[in-house]
């Protein structure tokens, strides 16, 4: 039973000839006694809740910072990652248009060489002919 501290205020214990009747005041006391102790209990308590809420405080604060230090680490760790990526994609680009360069080149060369040899061809093609037409021109002014 908690007794407030207005509700000790107002109470009077009985009067007798002598003063205070002692059975009432012994009561009264007894229940002040009993509401302190209840009170220093739930003081005790709470301090014990508040000690245990701190700790569990300082743990979360340090929980939230290792937390903010891993975010940070991992966007850092992000954005190395994209970088390198992208250098990478940048150097392969850079590789794959050398290379169609290389083959565009030797298949331009390739391209030239046959025209040159198909133009060697077409003269010794000709030449072949002539040389025909004239032997059957010849052979049909002997005849």
């Amino acid at each position: 039973m908690a007794l407030t501290p207005v509700e000790i205020l107002h109470m009077t214990p009985g009067r007798g000839f002598f003063g205070y009747k002692r059975a009432a005041t012994d009561r009264l006391l007894a229940d002040i006694v009993a509401s302190f102790e209840d009170v220093w209990r739930d003081r005790a308590d709470l301090a014990d809740k508040v000690e245990q809420l701190e700790g569990d405080l300082v743990r979360f604060r340090e929980l939230e910072a290792l937390l903010r230090t891993t975010l940070v680490s991992a966007e850092r760790a992000s954005q190395e990652m994209k970088e390198q990526a992208k250098k990478e994609a940048e150097l392969i680009l850079t590789e794959a248009h050398a290379e169609v360069r290389a083959v565009q080149r030797r298949a331009i060369a390739e391209n030239e060489r046959l025209m040159t040899e198909t133009r060697i061809i077409r003269q010794r093609l000709h030449a072949a002919l002539e040389a025909v037409d004239s032997d059957a021109l010849q052979g049909l002014e002997a005849a």
